[in-house]
């Protein structure tokens, strides 16, 4: 399927920023642009895993912008393939009239937080009217992390205005985020494009020797935007249940008081982090459940819902991990819990198995070296006392 006709079906009505194809205006205006772009090469008998690509593409910024809550980096670089996630993975192929790949991050502006967003992209060329390119992919790269892009036609060289109409956040907000990130701001950019600047970009390539290799490569850092590398685990606060793999994903879980993400004071909050090997980027738009099960110890005392057992009790309890961001956890799936609930009595103490399932693979186009990764998962689990 081509992408635009991916991009009109998926559209969101009434966002004020169409998604009308670009196809054609370019002959439009009596220009019609020889594409030099090719795929590189890809990777044969790649593993379903995380993999070294076969080379990848330098990048230049066009420039950021800073809102009210929060602020963007608009950067690019030559058009190239990528893999979008939608049942099955589909491969999208760079077109000829394609000008460049252009990318946006998201961060919140007071915690530096890269966060996952509803992104619109309107672009204007200096005396023309706008031309809506729509929602951008949210994407995953191994040198970019995450992000938001797509293959973009331009009109030819010339100085450019980018409208990007981010928000609301596309997932729950905790802590000190419960009454920010809840609303639409619109971002420009100015940009001057020069074809030859994209071409001048091009390709680095991996020693055939190592393509194909479970490694990835590192993740660019630059000044001017933050990294959308999460937080070490062992930063984080609350009882940390350890890290497991699934997926070729790295899942992590920790337990600390619901009041701390403004849950109920006598609960448990279980968190779950999911992020990619060797760069800990986080994966968005996935959906994970936990199942708790706390054993008997032949001397506790009942609980609702629990079977006895030898005198003590079983208790079982079933959680959806809803997505959230937190200025503190960052980005993680989570839920309150009473099994968890750190109220009982150390005479109550029993041993805890907490299963983590993901039942729907992070929803993010991939670009070489990701593709095959984070599609099917099996369950982890973590004991905890609690």
């Amino acid at each position: 399927m081509h992408r635009r006709s991916i991009l009109r079906r998926t559209a969101v009505a009434g966002s004020g920023i169409g998604t009308l194809s670009l196809a054609g205006c370019l002959e439009r205006l009596g220009f019609e642009e020889e594409s030099a772009w090719s795929n590189p090469p890809l990777v044969q008998d790649r593993p379903d895993a995380v993999y070294l690509p076969a080379s990848t593409e330098k990048m230049a910024r066009l420039g950021t912008a800073t809102g009210d809550e929060f602020a963007i980096a608009l950067g690019y670089t030559i058009p190239h393939r990528f893999w979008l996630l939608a049942g099955e993975s589909n491969q999208v192929d760079v077109q000829p009239s394609d000008s460049l790949h252009l990318m946006v991050t998201v961060w919140d502006r007071e915690t530096e937080l890269v966060v996952p967003a509803t992104v619109r992209l309107e672009l204007v060329r200096e005396g023309e009217e706008a031309t809506p390119v729509g929602s951008l992919w949210p994407m995953i790269s191994q040198q970019m992390g995450f992000h938001y892009g797509d293959n973009v036609e331009l009109f030819g060289d010339g100085t450019y205005t980018a409208r990007v109409q981010v928000g609301p956040l596309d997932t729950d907000r905790t802590g000190a985020f419960g009454d920010r990130l809840g609303r639409t701001e619109t971002l420009t950019v100015e940009f001057t494009h020069a074809r030859e600047d994209v071409h001048d970009l091009g390709v680095e390539y991996i020693d055939t020797q190592r393509r194909g290799t479970r490694e990835a490569l590192d993740l660019r850092t630059n000044d001017s935007m933050p990294s959308s590398r999460g937080q070490p685990l062992a930063e984080l606060p609350g009882d940390h249940l350890g890290t497991a793999d699934s997926g070729d994903a790295r899942v992590g879980a920790l337990v600390l008081d619901a009041e701390r993400v403004g849950g109920a004071s006598e609960r448990a909050y279980l968190a779950v982090t999911l992020r990619t090997p060797y760069n800990d980027v986080m994966l968005p738009f996935a959906g994970l459940s936990a199942t708790v099960d706390s054993g008997g110890n032949g001397g506790g005392s009942e609980r609702t819902g629990g079977d006895e057992d030898g005198g003590g009790t079983e208790t079982r309890e079933s959680l959806t991990l809803t997505e959230a961001v937190d200025p503190t956890l960052g980005h993680h799936y989570g839920a309150e819990s009473d099994v968890l609930s750190t109220g009982q009595s150390t005479a109550d103490e029993r041993e805890t198995t907490i299963t983590i399932s993901v039942e729907t693979p992070p929803q993010v186009a991939r670009h070489d070296g990701y593709e095959t990764a984070f599609r099917a998962f099996d369950d982890v689990r973590f004991q905890a006392q609690r």
